[in-house]
């Protein structure tokens, strides 16, 4: 997923994530954790990034979504008072100075790794970028993966080389429009971390319940003051039942909630009382 130059510029893969620990060098062969799963640990590696930027927006996606290894192959330098650190929100307090520098055979000596790609191999005759799976797809495959896992991203312009893909346990593309597959490095990254989030958040920002369906005595109530409602506009007798229909098939579509089931029946019930009055 590389092509264009920009603070967020296209990376053909995902990136394994450093980890905040003095005892881990790029050759100490020790594994820092990061986000436990029911599975192993999920980090990101970046490799040979050219834009500080790009690293600041990766560790700041990392947050959103719950990662918290950054590992980095040959970083730009990494000013605090710099870009990367200004593109990074509050991952500027943990995930980006926690970071940590490594090496390609780090990654691929010590994780399940899963790297990345705008482009893919058409079958199996070509297979260094081929089997592949997506972004939304990833999760369920490294569930039951217990080793450590690392998502790899590679360059802005180039992604990773046919030579690293080779190295790597799976690979991962994101899809496409066929003229322009190619992301910035900021996006890909976006993209496969929240489809993965399952994986390292324990809960979000949202409510256990997303939508409270009104009760059947509830929606029934509505139903009913509908019915009041037609009588007292006198809509032609024969035509109610056609209304009285398309209304449920309406309230059964929308799923009103509690709230939304009682205001409609008064503001019906008001409605009705004036046309009788």
């Amino acid at each position: 997923m590389a092509d264009d130059a920009s603070p967020t510029e296209d990376v053909d893969r995902p990136a394994d994530g450093d980890r905040p620990d003095d005892r881990s060098g790029p050759d100490s062969g020790h594994r820092p954790r990061g986000n436990d799963t029911a599975a192993g640990n999920v980090a990101v590696a970046v490799v040979d990034a050219e834009t500080p930027g790009n690293v600041g927006t990766i560790a700041r996606s990392m947050k959103n979504f719950g990662f918290s290894e950054l590992l980095l192959v040959d970083p730009p330098e990494l000013d605090p008072e710099g870009e990367a650190y200004g593109f990074a929100g509050q991952a500027r307090e943990d995930v980006l100075p926690n970071a940590r520098e490594t090496t390609f055979d780090d990654l691929v000596g010590n994780y399940h790794t899963v790297g990345t790609t705008a482009v893919t191999n058409e079958d199996e005759t070509s297979h260094v970028r081929y089997p592949f799976t997506t972004p939304a797809a990833l999760a369920d495959s490294l569930a039951d993966v217990e080793a450590d896992t690392c998502v790899v991203f590679g360059r802005e312009r180039v992604g990773l080389t046919n030579d690293e893909l080779a190295r790597l346990d799976q690979v991962c593309s994101i899809p496409a429009a066929a003229d322009y597959p190619a992301l910035n490095l900021g996006q890909a990254a976006t993209i496969v971390l929240y489809e993965l989030r399952e994986l390292t958040l324990g809960e979000t920002q949202h409510p256990d319940e997303r939508h409270q369906r009104a009760d059947e005595r509830a929606v029934e109530g509505l139903q009913e003051q509908f019915d009041a409602f037609l009588a007292a506009v006198e809509h032609p007798p024969e035509k109610r039942p056609k209304a009285r229909r398309l209304w449920r098939r309406f309230v059964g579509r929308a799923h009103p909630t509690g709230r939304e089931a009682t205001t409609l029946r008064g503001l019906f019930r008001r409605a009705t009382q004036r046309l009788d009055d």
